[in-house]
């Protein structure tokens, strides 16, 4: 425990009357300039990248009598610093950076020659899924990971039974542990396999950890002498996160006043334990970062020696150009599991963003190079520019990020299903896909097999009467599974059933109708 650990380093006391500060923390081996642990090394060069081949470069620097192979990249924006791609210097030029504590000295430690870094960011389980929003934070950890870092994914196990008032006019509500617990299974399992999937050859292996393994066995009273004892309430107070809180009717209560050191003290373990120098985060995050970095100084550092050098770096949360934050939809927030939206539906919101927002997503959320996406922007304002290309490019690029290529194989196929007039080969799955982009309808399967189409398109109002019907199917304007029917009077048979339960109706290029089938 903590407490053992400052009674065992603490000299005897002199005198009764004597006080002394408490002794800081004896585990941290860091100094400002101390690189990475070797279980973070690159071990071999990664060909796969976000820069183009033809510029790159690939380089072994060594520190601490540890050799780390860089990623093979060209100089982003800020140039190669020791032969590593300078990523502040790379996620400023896309937007991502919205303040740093100890920019230039962030800069040079990214980018220099004492070997890669190691950065974390924070995730709470308020649900069992991600959404859009989070997703910021991954895609930075990821730049991070492909410029030759160590990326670390936190799952606050504890902090999440405690609630982060950033950002918040009420208190979160408060979770049942199973509800949490499964949260942080869920999330864990996300943040793994979009991470690991992403990751480049080569590149320093992505390492997810929970903070209730040190939280969960630390007491209250170890907390408040070990932690509590450095933070001045003042400091605290100041922080805007708390002050906008204690301003409302509601208040802060006492539980979430304490948040920002609990999250504070995960910098400070992670530095010690894990060789983490930097935290990242949200621009809502900067107070509790900021704390982080301060008790890094107070509890790691000394009258002895100089604590390690820590850094905290946000970036703009993600709002469309009207202020509003993406991740919302009218029917709920845009989840990155694919359980609770689908690869279709998720690629459906970001193939619908605006003209004005489609180049700074591309931007932030994507990894392609800039000068690609700056092609794009020209594009859109030159003749014979085809609508809704950067938003389709948008769609893949993100959609085959958090959903792989088999995720977005399924949302542009189940696109094209429902494009008006199109010829795509249907199956079940795609149909389950679309169903809620789809108006619906049910009818037993005695008044579908064997009945006329006209009868069905009347039945499940797509035509206003059987003459309509019989009209529009021998002008060419109805559609079975996408196939175009021209028999007046064709009779819809089993074998047109989509796994015996389904089939989709055009009347016209664009309305469309999901028939389910159901048994007498």
């Amino acid at each position: 425990m903590l407490l053992q650990q400052r009674h065992a380093s603490r000299p005897a006391r002199t005198g009764l009357n004597q006080r002394r500060r408490p002794a800081p923390f004896q585990g941290s081996k860091l100094s400002p300039n101390t690189p990475c642990s070797a279980s973070a090394e690159v071990t071999e060069t990664a060909t796969a990248g976000p820069f183009p081949a033809e510029a790159s470069t690939t380089s072994t620097v060594t520190a601490s009598s540890s050799a780390y192979t860089t990623i093979s990249t060209p100089a982003p924006p800020g140039g190669h610093h020791g032969g590593r791609p300078n990523v502040v210097a790379l996620l400023r030029s896309r937007g991502l950076v919205q303040e740093v504590t100890g920019g230039e000295e962030l800069e040079a430690a990214a980018g220099g020659a004492e070997g890669p870094l190691s950065v974390y960011c924070g995730f709470d389980p308020t649900a069992d899924s991600l959404h859009l929003g989070n997703l910021l934070g991954i895609v930075v950890l990821s730049w991070f990971q492909r410029c030759g870092h160590q990326p670390v994914a936190l799952l606050g196990g504890a902090t999440g039974r405690v609630g982060d008032p950033s950002g918040r006019s009420t208190e979160r509500p408060v979770l049942s542990e199973e509800q949490i617990e499964h949260n942080v299974a869920a999330i864990r399992s996300l943040l793994q396999d979009i991470l690991t999937r992403n990751s480049p050859p080569g590149a320093p292996a992505v390492r997810v950890l929970n903070n209730l393994d040190w939280f969960g066995p630390m007491s209250f009273l170890t907390f408040l002498r070990e932690i509590g004892k450095f933070a001045r309430v003042g400091a605290m107070m100041a922080k805007d996160s708390v002050r906008t809180r204690m301003e409302s009717e509601q208040g802060i209560s006492f539980t979430e006043f304490t948040y920002q050191l609990l999250q504070g003290y995960d910098f400070v373990h992670l530095c010690r334990e894990h060789n983490v120098r930097v935290q990242i985060g949200g621009s809502d995050q900067w107070g509790n970062i900021t704390a982080g970095t301060d008790l890094v100084r107070k509890l790691l550092g000394g009258e002895d020696r100089e604590a390690p050098a820590c850094y905290g770096l946000t970036f703009p949360l993600l709002v469309d150009s009207e202020g509003r934050k993406f991740g919302k939809s009218v029917g709920g927030a845009i989840w990155l599991s694919a359980e609770k939206l689908s690869p279709y539906k998720f690629y459906q919101y970001l193939f619908q963003v605006t003209d004005a927002d489609v180049i700074k997503l591309l931007k932030m959320l994507t990894f392609l190079p800039l000068e690609e996406i700056d092609g794009l922007q020209a594009a859109m304002g030159a003749p014979g520019y085809v609508p809704n290309t950067a938003q389709r490019r948008l769609a893949e690029e993100v959609t085959r990020f958090v959903h792989g290529e088999e995720g977005l194989a399924q949302a542009i196929k189940a696109t094209e299903a429902l494009k008006p007039g199109a010829a795509t080969q249907l199956d079940a799955a795609t149909l389950e896909t679309v169903a809620g982009d789809a108006p619906s309808a049910t009818l037993t399967r005695g008044s579908v097999e064997g009945v006329p189409l006209a009868d069905i398109l009347v039945a499940v109002k797509l035509q206003p009467s059987k003459s309509a019907a019989r009209k529009l199917i021998k002008g060419g304007g109805v559609y079975l599974n996408n196939a175009k029917v021209s028999e007046e009077l064709y009779t819809v048979k089993p074998s047109d059933l989509i796994d015996g339960r389904l089939l989709l109706i055009a009347a016209g290029k664009k309305n469309k109708m999901l028939v389910r089938v159901a048994s007498e």
